[in-house]
């Protein structure tokens, strides 16, 4: 279960202290998380002053972040870093100074990566190389457009050298269809 703990002057302020402190804790602390993940500077763009940030009902951990109600990132319990959704990758991609974390694709690939489906060596026309297997990435057409995002599986240097095997298993695609998921789900993802 998650509940939306909303910052703001008009709600009262938690016994423990004060809200404005509480929110001013959690915006540098994702913001701290997305400038290790990403690079020096990507925080502050990735997430603006007005987002909204979801904590869990039962830990009371950050778990999501939204701004104008599409999630940008959902921040892993496993790790405590970022997954990033086609907003937030779109975000991130247009505010980014010196990008990292992408893969570019061929042209021929993108209709099919689009979907959700992985991303093979073969068609992977260039790469950020300092991508590590595992990494959180955004992939890209030639044009410089996001199509998906998802886990690196090999190195940098490794999808633009070798010619088989899974470079990117995508986790969503621009225009994946989400069937079965309540329409509220479907922002942002």
């Amino acid at each position: 279960m998650l509940i939306v703990i909303r910052h703001s002057l008009m709600f009262s302020e938690p016994k423990g202290g004060n809200m404005r402190d509480e929110r001013r804790r959690d915006l540098q602390r994702i913001r701290g998380v997305a400038n290790y993940q990403f690079g020096k500077g990507v925080g502050d763009k990735l997430f603006s002053d007005d987002v909204e940030i979801v904590h869990s009902g039962r830990t009371g951990r950050i778990r999501q972040v939204y701004l104008d109600g599409d999630c940008l990132a959902t921040l892993r319990a496993r790790d405590g870093l970022f997954s990033l959704t086609i907003t937030g990758a779109k975000r991130m991609w247009e505010g980014m100074g010196p990008r990292r974390c992408w893969v570019k694709v061929s042209d021929d690939a993108v209709s099919f990566i689009a979907q959700g489906k992985s991303v093979f060596a073969k068609h992977v026309v260039g790469a950020d190389e300092e991508i590590r297997p595992m990494e959180e990435v955004i992939v890209i057409n030639e044009k410089d457009e996001v199509i998906a995002v998802g886990k690196a599986m090999l190195t940098g240097r490794e999808m633009t050298a070798f010619k088989r095997g899974v470079a990117v298993k995508v986790r969503r695609g621009v225009s994946e269809k989400l069937i079965g998921r309540p329409k509220e789900l479907h922002r942002g993802i």
